[in-house]
């Protein structure tokens, strides 16, 4: 039953996604080809010391996008959908990062701020005071507290627990409880622990990562051409239609708005944060982020996995991150396994930290003066969900996560598209 409400729901959001993607390219005149601006953009620095800078909401948002989506998503994209996916990621990236700045945009001028003066937005506050329906706007926020504690956190637990057993036996049991205590441990220090956390942990395991990834490029040089050709070959597969192409459509929709999650309204939530009040300045500060997780990291990770054998696998219960790691330790050996469960640990970690922030965030929408012992019980919640993401199975998950992340583009490029007349250059 969740198989086929997915493929209904995904049907009508990768419909809308790109409806809404086209009309925002056309409406802002291609905004997202402005690579001068989004770049100039994201250096500059504010005065203002109320809220967090563009650059922290840069990578508060990157710790949120970059995490199993751009690794094992990319990987289980090709396993389920063919290499033609990653094609139809690169064509949403492109298209779908005008959502992402419109997103930003109303999540600008419709956040509020709280009791410590500090700014809050996203889409619960867009379709509250933008749409002024107040009803939508909290089935919003309660999706995203459900999309990002049953669905994204444990995903990224699962998948470190898949990785850390790809290449030696612990329980999962124990796995847990140490991801628990470590994520606990920054996340009772609130919004600036998790910035921080996010500001050392996102630019550096992403340098290291892409050079993994050169390395491994430029060693399989001679054979990247005929897997840039598989891939537009796979994109373009049109016999048969429903099962081939539209398939391979969908799932490269799907994946890529997993990892990046242009068109969901979760980075404005981020962005509401910063000390900028510019939506023109920081619309451009997020489309850098559709650019670095969906062309460079999950470029990256298609091209390891595509220069391997990664064909001859099977799984009954794939995470993807499997694929993944297969691919790099043919690269690399017994070195790959270790690069390769170093990543997935610090980018599902730093998307974990993010994760929760966006649940107090939507929180806070329904109590804005949500006491100290009331958020203590939220965060013992989130380590639970946490922990239930390290045993249960990956299959149950993706098709949670799946389910719910339509039902958040469905109601997102539905508001965008209402509030479009407020949406400018």
């Amino acid at each position: 039953m969740i198989v086929l409400t997915n493929k209904l729901l995904w049907a009508i959001a990768s419909a809308l996604i790109i409806i809404s993607g086209i009309y925002f390219t056309l409406k802002l005149k291609f905004i997202q080809l402005n690579i001068k601006n989004i770049l100039s953009s994201t250096l500059k620095k504010n005065k203002d010391t109320k809220g967090i800078s563009p650059f922290s909401t840069l990578m508060l948002t990157l710790a949120g996008k970059i995490g199993v989506g751009s690794i094992a998503g990319v990987a289980l994209a090709i396993y389920i959908g063919g290499p033609g996916t990653i094609f139809w990621m690169w064509i949403m990236a492109l298209i779908s990062a005008s959502n992402t700045f419109a997103e930003t945009y109303v999540g600008i001028i419709y956040k509020e701020k709280d009791e410590g003066n500090i700014y809050k937005g996203g889409p619960s506050y867009y379709i509250k005071n933008g749409l002024k329906k107040k009803k939508l706007a909290i089935f919003s926020a309660i999706l995203i507290i459900l999309c990002y504690l049953i669905g994204f956190i444990p995903i990224q637990a699962n998948t470190i627990t898949k990785s850390i057993n790809e290449f030696m036996t612990i329980n999962p049991i124990i796995i847990g409880l140490i991801l628990c205590g470590i994520s606990a441990f920054i996340i009772f220090g609130g919004i600036e622990k998790i910035s921080k956390a996010s500001n050392k942990i996102v630019p550096t395991m992403t340098f290291l990562y892409l050079l993994v990834a050169i390395t491994i490029i430029i060693k399989n040089i001679t054979i990247i051409p005929n897997v840039l050709l598989t891939i537009l070959k796979s994109a373009f597969d049109f016999k048969p239609f429903f099962t081939g192409f539209m398939a391979t459509l969908i799932i490269g929709i799907q994946r890529g708005i997993f990892a990046n999650e242009s068109g969901l309204g979760t980075g404005s939530i981020a962005s509401s944060t910063t000390s900028d009040n510019s939506p023109i300045k920081t619309g451009y500060v997020q489309m850098l982020g559709i650019y670095i997780t969906t062309l460079l990291i999950c470029t990256s990770t298609a091209l390891i996995i595509m220069t391997s054998n990664y064909n001859i696998m099977n799984f009954s219960d794939i995470n993807g991150i499997e694929i993944t790691q297969y691919a790099f330790t043919y690269h690399l050996g017994s070195v790959g396994n270790i690069i390769i469960f170093i990543s997935i640990l610090f980018f599902a970690f730093s998307t974990i930290l993010t994760g929760y922030y966006y649940i107090e965030s939507n929180l806070k929408f329904f109590k804005p003066k949500i006491s100290h012992q009331q958020l203590i019980i939220v965060k013992v919640i989130t380590i639970i969900f946490l922990f239930i993401g390290c045993i249960i199975s990956s299959t149950s998950l993706w098709d949670t996560v799946d389910c719910l992340v339509a039902m958040l583009a469905i109601i997102n490029i539905y508001t965008l598209l209402k509030l479009r007349h407020k949406i400018k250059i």
